[in-house]
């Protein structure tokens, strides 16, 4: 999928990037921008600032002499949501995938947790609507909209937790929930139990349960493991 609103830069990217995070250059390889360029018929400018892109995000280093050097995994910033994208979109997506939800079974219910004691009126309000919201997508393959306010649950919850580290993960959850959706690791119907999870997290965090809320959310990311296991093994 073509990167939107980067012009000739971001063409590049989206099949430099790629290659780079499946592993096609391997760290330590060393790119010339002038045969890049040649290569993606762009000019020299549009290739320097495709790869400015791409050491910001810590995959390249741009050295006079020397040329442009992949940098190793152990350098890339991975929790920057366009190398998670190009990651999940690889052939290395299983495993990915495991790696970043077992992050969310770490940040989650301990953000939910918080959630319940520091969400306000206007939090709980948007909870409850994006719980219900993934009621009525839970039924007649409607991924897409169900994406929509899962993705919005878990912005809030983060959010909400009033931990300004947790509120920073928001965009690495949306893609890890994405990725699953778009790569087809979900069944075509979100599992039941899962939704109604959801719902009763809604619940406990307009209560102000805290320990509820942390033990369900904790339930919601252990069931995404499992779900693992049987679809992305």
């Amino acid at each position: 999928m073509s990167t939107p609103g980067r012009g000739l830069h971001g063409r590049v990217l989206d099949s430099l990037g790629p290659a780079i995070t499946a592993g096609d250059y391997p760290g330590g390889s060393v790119l010339r921008t002038d045969e890049l360029a040649q290569r993606f018929e762009v000019s020299r400018s549009v290739m320097r600032e495709a790869v400015r892109v791409l050491e910001s995000m810590h995959l390249v280093e741009s050295r006079r002499r020397v040329g442009v050097t992949v940098l190793p995994k152990s350098a890339w910033n991975v929790y920057d949501p366009q190398v998670i994208r190009w990651r999940l979109a690889g052939t290395d997506r299983p495993r990915q995938l495991r790696s970043l939800t077992v992050l969310r079974s770490a940040i989650e219910p301990v953000a939910a947790g918080l959630a319940a004691q520091h969400a306000t009126a206007e939090q709980c309000a948007e909870l409850t609507e994006c719980a219900l919201g993934m009621v009525a997508n839970s039924r007649g393959h409607k991924l897409e909209g169900y994406l929509v306010h899962d993705v919005a649950f878990h912005r809030v919850i983060l959010t909400a937790s009033g931990n300004e580290m947790f509120a920073r993960l928001g965009d690495v959850v949306a893609e890890v929930l994405a990725g699953r959706t778009h790569h087809e690791v979900m069944f075509e119907d979100p599992d039941p139990a899962a939704v109604t999870l959801h719902v009763q997290v809604a619940e406990a965090v307009r209560g102000g349960d805290a320990a509820r809320a942390e033990q369900l959310t904790r339930e919601i990311t252990e069931g995404a493991l499992q779900e693992l296991d049987i679809l992305a093994p």
